[in-house]
């Protein structure tokens, strides 16, 4: 399977390219992090992110994109540009006939450390560690676009088969 992981962010936005499969080897495909200035206008800023989603797609024929789902900030401007970032990746991938996965920092913080309350040096590490790199992803954007990528391969097929599950339990049950 191969994952086009997205640490979303107006600023800058990780995206992470990850082949693997449960209880096999991890395989770095590509990493990478996407900047737009503070100052230029909004909607050229999402221009850029949109553009640089559907050429991650294109170049690189992920078989599914995982998203960082958006909670909660403190900073609601910080908020809402993670939030549109979030949902052009999202277009991006459903434009290219994709499956879209959202995980939350906790379950993937969880899934790459064994922790969901582990700080960005330990996810950094172990994403060094489990893709055998000679050095950390920096920013850690890139390192959180990888460990994206990574908790969707270990846990998105069991996350699928239990949502098609659920819903023909329900189809049943009609």
């Amino acid at each position: 399977m191969r994952v086009l992981g997205v640490d979303p962010g107006l600023t800058r936005c990780g995206v992470g390219v990850v082949d693997g499969s449960p209880g096999r080897a991890l395989t770095l495909v590509h990493v990478d992090v996407i900047y737009t200035p503070a100052d230029a206008e909004l909607g050229e800023r999402l221009v850029v992110l949109a553009d640089a989603f559907a050429d991650a797609i294109a170049r690189f024929a992920p078989d599914v994109v995982a998203v960082e789902r958006v909670f909660s900030q403190h900073n609601v401007r910080t908020v809402m540009g993670t939030a549109q970032v979030a949902g052009l990746a999202m277009v991006a991938a459903t434009r290219a006939g994709l499956p879209v996965a959202l995980h939350t920092p906790s379950e993937v913080k969880a899934a790459v450390t064994g922790s969901g309350v582990a700080g960005k040096a330990q996810v950094g590490a172990m994403v060094t560690r489990l893709l055998k790199l000679a050095d950390t992803p920096r920013p850690a954007d890139a390192a959180d676009a990888l460990a994206l990528a990574i908790c969707h391969v270990w846990r998105g097929a069991a996350q699928t088969r239990l949502a098609a599950a659920v819903a023909g339990s329900a189809r049943m049950g009609q």
